[in-house]
């Protein structure tokens, strides 16, 4: 079963066009990696999934609605997006990792959120770190199970490997076969010559925004 569907989107950004009629659809539980040169439009493709940007035409469907129609607070609990820049806030660890809970109006489960330190090979006193002296990987590793707390239903991950040594990326790849393992669809972005090499399911976007 389909949990996305994407029916003749286009994107227009100005003057400029950066999809044509992008028509695929997302199995449940699905691994999806999208690829193509740089500017054919991928990120946009996971901007639009997530309710960031609204497309220009066509519609996208989330479980047979149509996500225009879906309250996003609501809708983005279900689809979550990570971005390729992590970006944090406030001045600890601690603050970016209780967020979850503080907008869901429940008490923090520090047994939950040491043990996401604990997979992501951080210990529990990165909680009192300031964000500002992590590191690059440290930081795309809290973003990152920022948003597994409350397990969404579909991931959007767009080149969140970029730039990490590769210690940082095995963990991180680790990190997110487990979360796929739980059920979770998955959609990335990638230029990654070995993520590309383990894909299993791939959609190839060409430049100007078209599937090949």
């Amino acid at each position: 079963m389909a949990i996305l569907k994407l029916r003749n989107v286009a994107y227009q950004a100005g003057q400029k066009q950066i999809l044509q009629n992008v028509s695929f659809e997302v199995e449940e539980g699905a691994f999806l990696t999208l690829i193509g040169p740089s500017g054919a439009g991928k990120s946009t493709i996971l901007k639009l999934i997530a309710n960031l940007i609204n497309p220009t035409s066509g519609k996208i469907f989330f479980r047979e609605k149509d996500i225009m129609k879906i309250d996003p607070l609501i809708y983005r609990r279900s689809v979550s997006y990570c971005f390729q820049q992590p970006s944090l806030f406030g001045e600890k660890v601690a603050d970016n990792l209780s967020f979850p809970y503080e907008v869901r109006k429940q008490a923090v489960d520090r047994k939950r959120l040491l043990q996401l330190l604990h997979e992501v090979s951080l210990e529990a006193d990165y909680l009192d770190k300031d964000v500002t002296s992590l590191s690059g990987g440290e930081k795309q590793r809290i973003a990152l199970i920022r948003n597994l707390f409350f397990l969404p239903e579909v991931l959007l991950l767009d080149e969140v490997t970029t730039g990490l040594d590769e210690d940082n990326k095995a963990i991180v790849h680790q990190l997110i076969e487990r979360v796929h393992q739980q059920g979770v669809t998955i959609i990335q972005v990638t230029h990654d010559q070995d993520e590309i090499t383990a894909a299993q399911n791939i959609i190839r976007i060409k430049k100007g925004g078209i599937l090949e």
